[in-house]
């Protein structure tokens, strides 16, 4: 009997012993090796407050601060501390209505009532201010700060971007992103978003079982410090970008300025354009809706967006590529019988040589040239001749983008080979079938960045950098963008010799001239008119140039949607911007005004 109880004993301190064992190792288990359990109970009394950085600044080439930052605030809630509060004095603080504090605070509790969200975003420093002397009347709420961009003028708008919240697709793409969180957008903000923005910060604090905040967990050890953004030097001229925005007020089409020796931008101008503080704070989705709806496009950037036929501007360009392939020399003549075929040209002396034909703009002396070009006996077919031609082409950048560091820059449109056996049949095309390619007509599109790149490659008698808006990022001139290659284009510097002295006479050049409005005394402008076909409405006005013509400081594209000649309108807008930039003042104070006062797009509409 004895030993069946001594037997019972030991049977339930083994249990009683296993059951020990299983429970250290459980608990062994659940506080050393597995965490969910730990970092559950941490979350319920610890509270993650994430600092956000000031986004770095954006200067101008010259120091000047363009682009800054300004306080803002969004009011946080934490629905399950908020008692009873005086609805209409709280909506009057902060100018809100009442209907919006209920659809907040609805959406809030929907969350969570002990979990802070987001009550009302950006309110300005003026209206915190004075909410803040009433803070202490309304529980449950409290003040997170954030920044909001501001500018010193408003300009630029294309060139800087603007700064707006992520969407779903952001924050599943790149885990650096919650929601809530803002990120570059468009220009400069976008193309150097993670530059820009800096890194967070995060503050850590103990709270109760109703949410509120006991002090700093751990004295702050695990806190960290945000780190704002770096600062940007862009490329801009703050000064000659205000101006040329100046002059195209009330017209339609773009400015694009370069420094032919580095790429660097000087001016990029799309117009109409719009203040880009109307796309900061709790009225930037509003005014963002307004622009979408704006039939004239403001937000649209067609210095790098739209595809233009090149017009005349381009026939600098065909003479080169006749030079390299040897099918004219600078002295080869040819006449003009008011245009070649079915081809019209305006009257003009002739013969001329190429320099002539550039400066009177001689469409009949371009298309025997390009049909030269296009029927060379060293190939074995016109597409091989055409390939050629098109490759040339490539070099100067049309047809692909530039490599630069500007996003949404669009490639515009050289046709290829198989484009013209598509829409004509295979050896059923050859040159006069595509002659107005000769004059920058027909199916190619270019932009007017390309345009103005292409200008810097002959003023630097054949070589250019990629186009960038960006000069230097905080203390380093390396904007990790390889922008710094040299694009040699495969010819001769000699032959640029024959067609820059054309562009010298188009400008500086006897009668005939079609761009002697663009003439500064003492400065030797090298330029070519353009007027670029427009099925949809008048032509466009388009004039490229470069000046000096040494040494080259400044080459530039301008484009005047629904102007007509490049000489009327084009040419002394690019005057202007010539002589701002060089000796900053402008002699022709007549000529200034008129352009400045010229509302080319209300005229067009009453038409």
């Amino acid at each position: 009997m004895k030993d069946r109880y001594v037997n019972r004993r030991l049977l339930v301190a083994g249990i009683i012993i296993i059951s020990a064992v299983i429970l250290i190792i459980r608990l062994f288990y659940i506080q050393i090796i597995e965490t969910s359990y730990r970092i559950s109970a941490e979350n319920n009394v610890l509270r993650y407050i994430t600092q956000y950085p000031a986004r770095g600044l954006i200067y101008d080439r010259n120091g000047k601060l363009l682009v800054y930052n300004q306080p803002a605030y969004n009011l946080m809630v934490i629905p399950g501390q908020v008692t009873s509060i005086d609805t209409s004095d709280f909506c009057e603080a902060l100018g809100i209505s009442k209907e919006t504090f209920r659809e907040s605070m609805q959406a809030a509790i929907s969350y969570s009532k002990r979990v802070p969200s987001v009550f009302l975003k950006q309110i300005s420093a003026e209206i915190f201010a004075a909410f803040q002397e009433k803070m202490f009347m309304y529980p449950g709420f409290y003040v997170q700060t954030r920044t909001l961009r501001k500018y010193s003028k408003p300009i630029a708008a294309h060139v800087f971007g603007y700064v707006s919240e992520v969407d779903e697709s952001v924050v599943g793409k790149d885990s650096y992103y919650k929601p809530g969180d803002y990120i570059g957008k468009t220009g400069i903000e976008e193309a150097y978003e993670t530059e820009l923005r800096g890194k967070k910060g995060l503050k850590i604090f103990l709270v109760d079982v109703y949410g509120r905040i006991k002090g700093s967990y751990g004295d702050g050890a695990f806190d960290t410090v945000a780190v704002q953004g770096k600062d940007i030097i862009s490329t801009i001229d703050s000064d000659l970008q205000e101006y040329a925005e100046k002059l195209m007020t009330n017209k339609s089409g773009s400015v694009v300025a370069i420094e032919p020796a580095t790429g660097e931008i000087l001016a990029l101008v799309s117009s109409p354009s719009y203040d880009p503080s109307l796309l900061i704070g709790r009225v930037r989705s509003e005014n963002f809706a307004k622009l979408s709806a704006d039939t004239t496009k403001p937000l649209f950037n067609r210095a790098i967006m739209s595809a233009y036929p090149p017009g005349s501007t381009f026939k600098p360009v065909i003479g080169l590529i006749a030079l390299q392939e040897k099918v004219i020399s600078p002295y080869t003549m040819f006449g003009c019988n008011n245009g070649y075929l079915f081809v019209r040209c305006h009257p003009h002396e002739s013969p001329l040589d190429l320099a002539g034909a550039i400066e009177n703009s001689c469409n009949s002396y371009f298309c025997q040239t390009f049909r030269r070009i296009i029927e060379n006996s060293t190939y074995q077919s016109v597409t091989e001749s055409f390939e050629r031609w098109r490759e040339y082409l490539t070099e100067f950048g049309f047809g692909r983008t530039l490599g630069s560091d500007l996003v949404n820059e669009k490639s515009g449109f050289l046709p290829e080979a198989s484009f013209y056996d598509k829409l004509y049949g295979r050896g059923r095309w050859k040159a006069l079938t595509i002659i107005s390619l000769a004059i920058g007509q027909g199916e190619i599109g270019t932009s007017p960045l390309q345009m103005a790149n292409m200008t810097a490659a002959i003023a630097n008698r054949g070589y250019y950098y990629s186009p960038h808006i960006v000069k230097a990022i905080g203390n380093s001139t390396n904007t990790n963008r390889d922008l710094t290659a040299k694009h040699i284009i495969k010819i001769d510097s000699v032959n640029f010799e024959s067609v820059i002295k054309g562009m010298k006479k188009a400008v500086n050049g006897g009668p005939g001239a079609t761009a002697r409005i663009a003439a500064i005394e003492g400065i030797t402008v090298c330029g070519k008119t353009g007027t670029a076909q427009n099925p949809h409405g008048k032509d466009h006005s388009i004039f490229i140039a470069f000046a000096p013509e040494e040494n080259p400081q400044i080459a530039l594209s301008v484009y005047i949607e629904n102007a007509g000649f490049g000489s009327t309108y084009a040419a002394p807008v690019a005057r202007l911007i010539i002589e701002k930039y060089l000796r900053d003042s402008i002699s022709n104070k007549a000529l200034e005004e008129r352009i400045i006062s010229l509302d080319l797009m209300n005229v067009w509409k009453e038409n």
